[in-house]
């Protein structure tokens, strides 16, 4: 927001926010290696703290005038120790828990995920509107170096020592060991990995373009309206992870293809809802709740799988299996983001034939995932 007001610029803007990923895609799986091979917490410690003094620093430079290289640098170098710190966090989670724990822990975490980012924009907005920027640089300090504080007292079991290696030995090594697991020791955790990529791939595409596109362009309905549906939409992932936490083991490895297709029965909804005869209100209901409902059943997939994966990954092997997992997940979400960006300018006239075959085609690649989740519901089921 201080950006844009001070340059006017949403090239400028976007621009830096594109740059910022670049680290997250390229270093997401050396933190993999680092979180296998360091003393998890305080590798923790040491980012969380490096990133309270990052943004101490541009907090400087921006009084000394330096805007422009202070918020590109902060982005750029958030996101580098945002790349380490992930699948170490991700890592830890089945460090700490097991069997129906996991789950659970995992679902937590993805609450704390949806609240917060239901919450927090609306909240920094508000500070930043009426206190000013350096009050939220100071905040985002404070919140850096307490959550070091807090990750001191985390206590997690030794991992098994291993041969101690020196630069591109030791990576070409862990590399080597990463694509033998998922390769051929248990091709199930990287066909699932490809499946979770391919369906992010549908939904984020048509949920952080098209949502706000048909809301605003296509039905013509204000930011007010728009802003409704996100906060819908945030509190369906609340209820996702809710949901998934509840059930626990309830809801079987094998049956996950079912929140799969369900995804796709929101998409074709959403889809039908502008061939109805009816008014523009009408319509916005219903593709509010159809794309609630998929904020929820892809949330539940995701806190699942990531359990599943968890299970499935020796625990020395964490980071590097969860440093894919993350780096998966952020490169399809832009090419997804480009293929519907393309599709609903090219149909905008009907945005249906975008919607219904692609809720078709996710609900057919659930029911075509059906078998292979059985069968990984056996592999945990026989692992020791």
């Amino acid at each position: 927001m201080y950006i844009l007001e001070m340059t006017g610029s949403a090239a400028v803007f976007s621009g830096m926010l594109a740059l910022s990923m670049v680290p997250t895609i390229l270093l997401s799986p050396f933190g993999g290696i680092l979180a296998d091979r360091g003393n998890r917490r305080n590798i923790m410690v040491t980012l969380d703290t490096l990133s309270g003094i990052v943004v101490l620093s541009g907090m400087v430079c921006f009084r000394e005038g330096w805007v422009l290289a202070a918020a590109g640098g902060i982005l750029i170098v958030l996101s580098v120790l945002g790349a380490f710190e992930s699948p170490t966090v991700q890592a830890c989670v089945p460090q700490m828990l097991s069997g129906d724990l996991l789950l659970k822990g995992n679902a937590a975490v993805s609450q704390v995920q949806a609240l917060a980012a239901l919450f927090t924009p609306f909240l920094g907005s508000i500070f930043y509107t009426a206190l000013g920027i350096r009050p939220v640089f100071a905040a985002v300090i404070l919140c850096f170096f307490l959550t070091a504080c807090f990750e001191c007292f985390i206590r997690l079991e030794p991992l098994r020592q291993r041969e101690k290696k020196r630069g591109s030995a030791m990576i070409r090594e862990e590399f080597s060991v990463s694509i033998h697991f998922l390769g051929k020791e248990n091709t199930g955790v990287l066909k699932l990995l490809l499946l979770a990529a391919l369906v992010s791939l549908f939904v984020a595409g048509i949920l952080i373009v098209g949502f706000p596109y048909l809301v605003r362009t296509i039905l013509g309905l204000s930011a007010g309206h728009y802003g409704a549906a996100e906060s819908a939409m945030g509190a369906a992932a609340i209820l996702g992870a809710c949901g998934a936490g509840i059930l626990g083991d309830k809801l079987r490895t094998g049956h996950l293809y079912r929140l799969i297709a369900a995804v796709g029965g929101c998409l074709f909804l959403s889809g039908l809802a502008f061939l109805l005869p009816a008014g523009v209100v009408v319509k916005y209901l219903i593709l509010t709740a159809a794309f609630g409902g998929c904020q929820l059943f892809c949330n539940m997939f995701s806190i699942y799988a990531l359990s599943v994966i968890q299970k499935l990954t020796p625990a020395q092997l964490t980071g590097k299996v969860m440093a894919c997992v993350y780096t998966l997940s952020t490169c399809a979400q832009p090419l997804g983001q480009l293929l519907y960006g393309g599709l609903f300018d090219r149909f905008s006239s009907a945005v249906a034939v975008v919607l219904i075959p692609s809720g078709l085609v996710v609900a057919a690649i659930g029911m075509a995932a059906a078998g292979f989740f059985r069968k990984t519901e056996q592999e945990i089921i026989r692992k020791p």
